[in-house]
């Protein structure tokens, strides 16, 4: 990135431009995840992540912000371009000389805004860095502020991911031009938090790493638009085979999942004595048909299959048969993924297949991977080099997804609030239906996966994130479809 600036300045951009479009860019994403003006308290050290962060105040003082400063150095230690967006905003910005505990706070949304250190920074923090952090830290975990990194947070080193002690714990990170490799790492996830990437126009940034930051931009080509004449089975038919005593939600929630995310038939296919209770729950655009063996599937018109839901195991072999014998793009999930696990070594697949392994479940898979020496970025390319026909969406709080040959792509959305029982089901829902739209399936993880953590965002945006619900994900997933047509982050 530093190289890419250089490059950038010897062919005439400034860097009062670079820094406009940045700051310009971090408020419009404030914006979409803060929609309500509250009380945004600037943390700022010298150098220009604090100019950045200044600007970026500029705008929210537009939309109604109100402005608090925290400064790490005497005002005098400003670099210039820093120092001259302060000056132009000194009489609405009330600086708090002294320490902020929880009872300072003002009531209404609190942000914080991590300005204290940028990618030119390396090693420990010092003192006075560290003060603020840890007041930072403290404020997000007694106050509930939340907290926002400029680029990344202070205290996490941008190459390695390695949080120095006393590293800000942010809620979201909002990096710029390029996604630093540091950011995704294992050991960072817990203090970058939801990542989104801020677009520069005068700085393209490219890597040598081919691994992709799963945005909008990526995802909008991967998106097929339909044909005003498209009909419902042109719009993709989705068989789903799910639910079994005691499990019945999970078999709704997939279907759900389906429905709300474009799929033009969606049947789910149940044994006998779960037809009468699930056919009575289900909404009604889903069929429902009862079977005496899974292997109707095979004879059944449909062009992507979900498998595994809350399936239980008293069915094992004749699920391994028709993931065996049936060529259709497949979610593999669940129960499915428990039954295929023992054999996985030996199995020969006949179509398209997308795995979707929690970290129980990933254990169970891949047992000699799933261990401590291997970051999961590691695991999940090893695993693929292994099966070469096989698709991985590996689920956690930074979702994984990995196809020999082509990139590692890392999920940027989401929120805490999704660790729930229940959003497994509905992100098989929502693959299946984009593998019953026809796209591949390197490309329908990735958009099942944003899709999702996006919907979730949606559903937390006026109340709290905890109580976030997978059928509420789906019923958001509409919002979410919208923002890949419209710029979002």
């Amino acid at each position: 990135m530093q190289e890419i600036e250089h490059q950038a300045f010897a062919i005439g951009v400034s860097a009062a431009d670079l820094m406009d479009q940045a700051g310009a860019g971090i408020a419009q994403a404030i914006q979409q995840f803060h929609p309500r003006p509250g009380t945004a308290i600037l943390y700022l050290g010298k150098g220009n992540n604090a100019g950045d962060a200044l600007v970026a105040a500029r705008y929210l003082l537009a939309q109604g912000w109100r402005l608090w400063a925290r400064l790490a150095f005497p005002l005098g230690s400003l670099k210039d371009l820093p120092s001259n967006h302060f000056a132009s905003l000194k009489k609405q910005i009330t600086t708090q000389p002294h320490p902020l505990h929880p009872s300072d706070l003002p009531s209404g949304p609190v942000i914080l805004l991590d300005g204290l250190l940028g990618i030119g920074a390396s090693g420990p923090l010092s003192p006075s860095l560290a003060a603020l952090t840890a007041e930072m830290n403290a404020l997000r975990a007694s106050a509930h502020a939340q907290t926002i990194a400029m680029d990344l947070p202070s205290g996490l080193d941008a190459d390695s991911g390695i949080p120095h002690p006393g590293c800000l714990q942010a809620d979201l990170t909002l990096t710029v031009a390029q996604v630093k490799a540091g950011l995704v790492a294992d050991t960072a996830t817990h203090h970058v938090g939801r990542l989104a990437l801020i677009p520069l126009p005068d700085l393209i940034a490219t890597s040598g790493d081919p691994a992709e930051l799963i945005t909008p931009a990526l995802l909008r080509p991967l998106f097929p638009r339909r044909s005003f004449d498209t009909h419902k089975t042109q719009a993709g038919r989705l068989l789903i085979i799910a639910g079994s005593p005691g499990l019945l939600g999970a078999a709704e929630l997939a279907c759900l999942g389906a429905l709300h995310s474009g799929a033009g038939m969606v049947t789910l296919l149940v044994k006998p004595n779960l037809y009468q209770l699930l056919a009575s729950r289900l909404p009604p655009e889903v069929m429902v048909k009862s079977v005496t063996s899974y292997s109707a599937a095979l004879d059944l018109p449909h062009d992507a299959l979900v498998i595994g839901p809350g399936l239980g195991r008293a069915h094992d072999p004749e699920i391994l048969d028709l993931l065996s014998k049936n060529p259709a793009p497949t979610v593999i999930d669940a129960d499915a993924l428990n039954a295929l696990a023992p054999i996985l070594p030996a199995f020969s697949q006949p179509g398209p297949r997308l795995l979707t392994p929690h970290p129980g479940e990933w254990q169970r898979l891949a047992p000699d991977l799933a261990t401590p020496s291997l970051n999961r970025r590691q695991q999940v390319e090893a695993f693929t080099a292994q099966h070469p026909q096989l698709t991985l969406l590996l689920k956690g709080a930074r979702t994984l997804i990995a196809h020999h040959g082509l990139p590692t792509r890392y999920n940027s959305t989401g929120h805490p609030g999704m660790a729930t029982g229940g959003m497994g089901d509905v992100l098989s829902g929502v693959l299946g239906s984009l593998l019953a739209q026809k796209i591949p399936t390197h490309d329908a993880a990735p958009l099942g996966a944003w899709l999702c953590g996006r919907a979730a965002e949606h559903a937390a945006l006026h109340q709290h994130p905890n109580a976030t619900l997978p059928t509420s994900v789906a019923s958001h997933l509409g919002l979410a479809l919208r923002d890949l047509t419209e710029f979002a982050f």
